[in-house]
């Protein structure tokens, strides 16, 4: 059971929120009230939270956060080897500084999309194609397309398309397809290790109950209606 500070004065709060999705509830977002929270309740090395994903909540917040302070808290939090990875709560300013961190955006049940989606009548531009490996820590972003990895993505990248996402190489960071809310958008990969895998706001973390067939093989993920699926690739 995770922990939690229910005293008004403390700098946040941790709240469980099921689907395996921690909620971290800043009050403040001083760095240096969060950081010394942090240190006091987790230390300085290994915790009961380390590796743990979490959602912010910026419903306790007094004031607009800017895109700098979330990404800083963003970092922050890595610092103490916790994996932010989406946001709740707040209004359409806060929201749009929890995109510009490159988070998720939740609604309170589900994911929305982080943008309308792109009307038809729009060109798409021409894939990105990166052919390095994505490390740990590391994020891109192909605007307006595609995305074509054609080497490793590192457990804690992250790579992010408004298309579709190609990883010819094991996948084991985070990828979010159709970042912008085309539905149409898939993520394949020759290797499906992914720690999260999104199509349109849609999302689903991946952990040991993924399926033998579908653990380390070439699989496609994507939605059928709001349902996210994943599909081993034959042949």
């Amino acid at each position: 059971m995770p922990p939690r500070f229910p005293d008004p004065a403390s700098a946040f709060e941790f709240r469980s929120v099921g689907v395996k999705l921690l909620t971290f509830v800043p009050a403040t977002l001083d760095p240096v009230k969060l950081e010394a929270g942090l240190r006091e309740q987790l230390g300085s090395g290994e915790h009961m939270l380390s590796g743990e994903q979490l959602a912010l909540d910026f419903d306790s917040l007094p004031d607009l956060p800017s895109a700098v302070e979330v990404a800083a808290l963003v970092q922050l939090l890595r610092q103490y080897q916790l994996k932010p990875i989406a946001a709740r709560g707040g209004n359409a300013d806060q929201r749009v500084a929890a995109r510009e961190a490159g988070l998720v955006i939740l609604n309170e049940d589900s994911v929305s999309p982080p943008a309308p989606a792109p009307k038809a009548a729009e060109a798409r531009v021409p894939a990105l194609v990166i052919n390095r490996p994505v490390r740990t820590g590391q994020q891109v972003y192909a605007k307006g397309g595609d995305l074509v990895v054609l080497a490793l993505v590192s457990a804690g990248a992250e790579v992010i398309a408004d298309g579709n996402i190609h990883v010819y190489a094991p996948l084991r960071g985070r990828a979010l397809a159709g970042a912008r809310g085309d539905t149409s958008a898939r993520v394949y990969t020759t290797c499906l290790e992914a720690e999260l895998v999104s199509v349109a706001g849609i999302y689903r973390t991946l952990d040991e109950t993924l399926p033998t067939a579908l653990r380390s093989r070439p699989a496609q993920v994507f939605l059928d209606q709001d349902k996210l699926v994943l599909e081993a690739l034959n042949g």
